[in-house]
């Protein structure tokens, strides 16, 4: 039903923010299943995940293909993140046009000095809490988002310090009205995306190849498992993985524990390449064929 995209400095009140908002979608009892999506939800340390550029865009391409595979007609998804760069919110915004949806920024807007502050209590007080290095970072490369670029309208500006971050607080009030408000002939004040051919017709999008390497290779390692359990660790002359799509060739028993690492390898040098070359596989088909292949070469040389 809608996609909400938590944007703001880092600790500036964001998360407070999204359970916040959360919380008072919920209280409406309506049809509709609201979900946070955040570093947290997806077990990734915040420093460990901003630690260079090559992880950060990582973390990015976890959430939004996380994002890409939550987003319906039935639920609200709330993206609580820095969702610092303007690029990677017009992405969300692609996500949320091509799945015809409500979409929305809500911004926590705090000065740098008071977010710095915030950022010492709450490491004096053992909570989590940003580097110093990576805090200035963060800081210094935020882009402000702007009710002008389609990407961040509409735009719900809350004031953290200024003000307590509440259910009554405007922003909220106005999010959920934005968010929940019926639509028909007459409405103007509320814009549902809609998809273009483009969005519509592509079998899997950018954002989701992260995912379908990760299911597609999974589904092989399922395939070589199932082949040795049947075959009571006799020979074998090729596992099928269906039409157009080479043979596993296993001369010897391969276990699980190897089966796993060499999948660990092969979604790492991947994503390493993709940073210099073209990008991962975008659909099931294509990266069961470099998967195979890469086994297939591992495989006979450590027989």
């Amino acid at each position: 039903m809608a996609l909400v995209v938590i944007c703001g400095q880092p600790c500036s009140g964001k998360s407070l923010a999204a359970a916040t908002l959360a919380e008072a979608l919920k209280e409406l009892e309506s049809k509709e299943t609201v979900r946070i999506i955040d570093e947290i939800s997806l077990h990734l340390d915040r420093n460990q995940s901003y630690a260079n550029m090559t992880v950060e865009k990582n973390l990015r391409g976890v959430l939004r293909s996380e994002v890409d595979r939550s987003v319906s007609r039935d639920n609200i998804i709330i993206v609580d993140s820095l969702n610092s760069i303007k690029g990677y919110r017009y992405e969300l915004w692609c996500l949320a046009r091509a799945a015809g949806i409500r979409y929305c920024v809500l911004y926590c807007d705090v000065e740098e000095a008071h977010c710095r502050k915030w950022n010492e209590e709450r490491r004096e007080k053992g909570e989590a809490a940003y580097d110093d290095n990576i805090f200035e970072d963060l800081v210094r490369r935020f882009e402000k988002p702007d009710r002008r670029n389609r990407w961040d309208s509409p735009l719900f500006e809350l004031y953290p310090y200024k003000d307590r971050i509440e259910k009554s607080s405007g922003a909220i009030l106005d999010a959920v009205l934005y968010l929940t408000k019926k639509v028909d002939s007459t409405s103007r004040d509320v814009k549902i995306l809609q998809p273009t051919i483009a969005t519509q017709n592509a079998r899997f999008s950018e954002a989701n190849s992260l995912y379908e390497l990760d299911r597609a290779t999974q589904e092989v390692i399922n395939a070589i498992v199932e082949a040795q359990s049947q075959a009571l660790g006799g020979p074998m002359n090729g596992i099928p993985l269906g039409q157009g799509l080479l043979k596993i060739n296993i001369s010897r028993s391969v276990g699980l524990p190897e089966l796993r690492r060499l999948r660990r390898t092969f979604i790492k040098l991947t994503g390493q390449t993709s940073l210099s070359g073209p990008p991962p596989p975008s659909d099931a088909d294509s990266a069961k064929r470099m998967f195979v292949d890469y086994l297939n070469r591992e495989l006979e040389t450590t027989v």
